[in-house]
């Protein structure tokens, strides 16, 4: 899986079944489902692999009690069947995680746990565990931080239910593995920089190499825009080509993630608060061995790469914390900071400044000329969104139609053969070899895999995520092959020397050292 293997491959005057532009949840779904179809695939991505919104996720496989209390059974009802299919697909990196609501008033736990018993219901033989009523001893011992006196009034009890959560961006690179292993080319750092056209047809779109600047016409019987909170810029282009006028259908959200010490939540229990003083969801998850708090819904109408939190975000989540939490987090205590932007897809006439409000859902629209493009939706429901666009190719006959569920009981790179989910280790434990799955013999049989550098990252990782997982940069390694970046900052910032040193050795390609101290340096900085 050389560099230069792939871009040789891409060099190839060959025309494709499918292109995709987007190398995040969507795109990787979408190239997976082709490949398992048979049909010839490739995928360009800009930058890295889930660099943007799929590897900033509140690291949730749910079905979305929230969309549930809006009434979008439908969305709710099709999350809850793709948890599972995930979890199955993957089990050394998503499995069940158990959740509390914890109740202050007399009504709030019957009446959340009505709301969790249909949610039971809805999931069906998908259903990961019971519903359970708690008394106020039970509550306090699965979230042993939560405060006695709450802001509601002291505390009553709980309700316990379970969803999932996830190692999103090591999810986002096994489904780009495993797409490459069914045959497509896949390739990071490669971006689509126009779109091919003949007689009004779609036919390909242009490739530049970021790392040489050497463009590639790619041509394509069928050209997906999955390009997440970026599609409208390839509608447009597209539009003007066929000369019509298209209008943005995305109104990007912003959701702040704060990360602090597990100290803050004791346990392997996740907290939900389901409305907060001002109406919004309030979650405290463990994930790889601290606790993420958050999240924000806040419109946000550039497209920054990689957007800052305001102020009031990030008061808001230490404000709501310290609410419930005996020991609450400070500014000092935040260990990473981080922000990703949701496509969330708005009605022909709003402006999207309310996107508390637009559905999750996702949509793919077929322009005139061809150029198939899904945003919207969900982590959760990217393998039913990605059959979803294959349907619409066949539909307009930009590919023959093929059986589809191909990719139903697909299990993923690393996904340990026979056995249960979990396999021995908790998403919620602190990172380690575990989270190669399958692959860890051949992570342990590279040079330095008894050296370890910190947070659980051996140099044996950096040389898999160099040989075998697309790593070009340190902050490939250490923000989406590791997570220090998203667990701890400071820390990722010590290590990076070392890592770029590994990775000149292995690529020979400039890691971009002083580009990721910089962004260890965001997300540690607090918006004044």
């Amino acid at each position: 899986m050389t560099r230069a293997h792939l871009i040789a491959q891409l060099a190839r005057p060959v025309t494709y079944d499918l292109a995709v532009i987007g190398g995040g949840a969507t795109g990787l779904g979408v190239a997976l489902d082709a490949a398992a179809r048979g049909f010839s695939v490739v995928l360009v991505e800009s930058h890295d692999f889930a660099k943007g919104t799929s590897s900033r996720a509140t690291k949730l496989v749910h079905g979305g009690v929230r969309y549930l209390a809006q009434g979008n059974i439908s969305l709710v009802r099709e999350a809850l069947h793709e948890r599972t299919t995930l979890l199955a697909n993957a089990p050394h990196l998503a499995q069940p995680l158990a959740f509390v609501m914890p109740s202050y008033k007399f009504w709030e736990a019957p009446f959340y746990g009505v709301g969790l018993k249909m949610y039971d219901a809805l999931a069906g033989k998908a259903r990961l565990g019971a519903t359970e009523f708690l008394n106020r001893a039970q509550t306090l011992a699965l979230l042993p931080n939560t405060k006695h006196r709450g802001p509601k009034g002291h505390l009553k009890g709980g309700v316990k239910y379970w969803d999932g959560q996830f190692d999103d961006a090591r999810l986002a690179l096994a489904l780009a593995r495993t797409a490459a292993a069914q045959g497509a080319l896949l390739i990071n750092y490669c971006a689509a920089t126009a779109l091919l056209h003949e007689g009004g047809k779609l036919v390909g779109l242009q490739a530049r190499d970021q790392e040489t600047g050497q463009t590639y016409d790619v041509k394509a019987d069928c050209v997906v825009n999955a390009a997440g909170v970026w599609v409208d810029q390839f509608r447009m282009e597209d539009g003007k080509a066929i000369g019509r006028d298209v209008k943005a259908m995305v109104a990007p959200s912003q959701g702040v993630h704060i990360v602090v010490d597990r100290s803050f939540l004791p346990g392997d229990h996740a907290m939900l608060i389901p409305k907060t003083a001002d109406g919004r969801v309030l979650f405290a998850v463990p994930w790889l061995g601290k606790t993420i708090l958050g999240t924000t819904d806040t419109p946000r109408h550039d497209l920054a790469r990689e957007p800052l939190p305001f102020k009031e975000e990030v008061d808001f989540i230490l404000g709501e914390s310290a609410r419930y939490l005996t020991k609450a987090p400070g500014r000092a205590d935040i260990k990473s900071i981080w922000v990703g932007l949701r496509p969330l897809v708005k009605p022909a006439d709003d402006d999207g400044d309310n996107t508390q409000g637009l559905s999750r859902e996702h949509t793919v629209l077929v322009s005139k000329s061809g150029l198939v493009t899904v945003t919207g939706g969900k982590w959760t429901t990217y393998r039913a969104m990605a059959e979803d666009v294959m349907d619409k190719c066949f539909a307009a006959k930009l590919l023959p139609a093929r059986p589809g569920a191909v990719t139903t009981q697909l299990r993923l790179v690393g996904a340990q053969a026979g056995t249960g989910r979990g396999a021995g280790h908790r998403v919620s434990d602190a990172p380690g070899i575990h989270l190669y799955g399958s692959e860890a013999p051949a992570v342990l049989a590279l040079p330095g895999a008894a050296r370890l550098l910190g947070g659980g990252l051996t140099e044996a990782m950096v040389r898999f995520a160099a040989r075998h997982e697309y790593a070009r940069t340190v902050e490939d390694v250490l923000a989406r092959r590791s997570r220090l970046l998203f667990l701890d900052a400071a820390l990722a910032r010590s290590l990076a020397p070392e890592v770029a040193g590994l990775l000149r050795l292995e690529t020979g390609v400039d890691p971009a050292l002083e580009a990721f101290l910089a962004l260890c340096d965001q997300y540690l900085q607090l918006p004044d």
